[in-house]
């Protein structure tokens, strides 16, 4: 079994002091499955490859086992597809590398970098499918090539068996915390005993990452070997890590915002300015990411236009409260087959995202960290690619016009940033640019003269 890790990032070779391991010699650690060996096939100042090729003894894998498997037990894909004996792997090799440890060049271990990642082979019996929605809503560009059972027998089918190629910008603790979790997710076994202790390693890894991935639940059963009381555990902290105890925060935090603009009716009027857009836009299809307790899905659904509305976002409680606010118990039949809400990030690629006229992205970008703008900005405008995308953000400059809102304080108090419309603007055509967009412009709720409008939106055109 074959892992090679790549870059192109100058200079390449630093991708030696991510991993802790010399590119100018090849190094063998021995482990209780066999042995693991680095090397590096290509290493120059433009591109670097790390090389980990495993080894696996069969013998060693049954020696002092009791059972009557036969020849079995001895001839099978174990040596040569990457399983569990990957992830053991990965974290006794490249154990620094995946903790995000780097003595030698500690700013490089938290710096995003591109990297090419090739899998030879892995085994996954649900086919290209099932890689694709494991890897690429991590962001991850996935190339698969499948082979047949036999060459000379074409009418025997595909095989399980897989090459997958990962293209992505990231760091490597990332990269190997994904493919830790991820290529025992695929191959849905263990090669030992799963326990409580996996949990906890599923968790650790996942942080960050795993609570918000659409394939959570899948993931978390195939690693840990379908044990339901392992499972139920595991999403249970999974869901609790994805809002720790912040409801109520985040509730209190909504109630200041409120506060703040509530003389002038703000949000009433940014949604009306939003639901006008969208309807000028002619789509019938419409995403409203980051939709809260649903107040953009209820008026929505007050429009026929619309003939399917999906609603997404990264709380279940918020999903919940929309769901009472939407009343989807008691709600006609034709009624409710126009709405479907899920969880989800916005920063990672999902394919149920795909194929929308119009999304909504209602007051969110400013939740996001700065560093993550980037992942958001390619998952809705290069692969969900709506015809109509309609963004509002406030206007820092309206700030110092509320009067319950203190000095140098932003509205909410998540917030990662607030723009100027100037800054909004300099985003904007960023995004036009790079992803062949086109964007008008329009204040939302009172004006001043100087300060403009407490709201700016953002209404983008996808080109032909």
């Amino acid at each position: 079994m074959l892992l090679t890790i790549s870059t192109n990032q100058s200079p390449a070779t630093d991708l030696g002091y991510l991993l802790h391991k010399n590119p100018a010699r090849a190094q063998s650690f021995p482990l209780s499955f066999g042995q693991a060996h680095v090397f590096y096939p290509e290493a120059s100042e433009q591109r670097c490859t790390a090389a980990l090729l495993l080894d696996v003894d069969p013998v060693a894998l049954v020696r002092g086992k009791q059972g009557s498997e036969g020849i079995a037990q001895y001839v099978n894909d174990r040596p040569y597809v990457a399983s569990s004996f990957l992830s053991v792997a990965i974290a006794q090799v490249y154990g620094s590398a995946l903790g995000g440890r780097c003595r030698d060049r500690p700013e490089a271990a938290q710096t995003p970098i591109p990297l090419e990642v090739c899998v030879q082979v892995v085994r996954c019996t649900e086919g290209e499918e099932m890689l694709r929605r494991l890897f690429e809503p991590l962001g991850y560009q996935v190339e698969v090539k499948g082979y047949p059972l036999d060459g000379s027998f074409p009418d025997w089918g595909q095989s399980p068996y897989f090459t997958v190629r990962l293209t992505g910008t990231l760091r490597l603790s990332e990269l190997l915390s994904h493919l830790y979790v991820l290529v025992p997710a695929m191959d849905a076994g263990k090669h030992y005993f799963v326990g409580d202790d996996e949990v906890d390693k599923l968790i650790s890894k996942g942080e960050g990452w795993l609570s918000t991935h659409p394939e959570k639940e899948t993931i978390t059963r195939r690693y840990l070997k379908h044990r339901r009381s392992l499972v139920n555990d595991a999403l249970a902290q999974l869901t609790q890590d994805e809002e720790p105890d912040a409801d109520e925060i985040q509730e209190l935090n909504d109630q200041v915002e409120q506060a703040a603009e509530r003389k002038i009716s703000l949000h009433e009027e940014r949604l009306s300015a939003v639901l006008a857009a969208l309807k000028s836009s002619s789509a019938v299809r419409v995403l409203d990411l980051g939709c809260g307790e649903g107040r953009l899905i209820a008026l929505l659904l007050k429009e026929w236009q619309f003939t399917e509305i999906l609603g997404m976002d990264v709380s279940y409680r918020a999903l919940e409260i929309a769901q009472d606010r939407l009343h989807f118990d008691r709600m006609p039949p034709m009624q409710r087959s126009r709405v479907k809400l899920i969880q989800g990030s916005l920063i990672y690629r999902d394919r149920r995202l795909d194929g929308y006229d119009a999304a909504a992205v209602v007051e969110v970008i400013e939740h996001l960290d700065p560093p993550r703008l980037a992942a958001f900005e390619r998952v809705l405008f290069e692969f969900a690619r709506p015809g109509t995308v309609v963004v509002t953000t406030p206007n820092i400059e309206y700030n110092p016009l509320f009067s319950t809102l203190p000095a140098g304080q932003f509205r909410h108090k998540d917030h990662r940033f607030e723009w100027t419309r100037a800054e909004f603007q300099a985003w904007a055509a960023g995004i036009c640019e790079r992803y062949s967009y086109t964007a008008a412009f329009a204040p939302v709720g009172p004006e001043d003269a100087d300060a403009g409008a407490p709201s700016q939106m953002a209404v983008f055109t996808r080109g032909k």
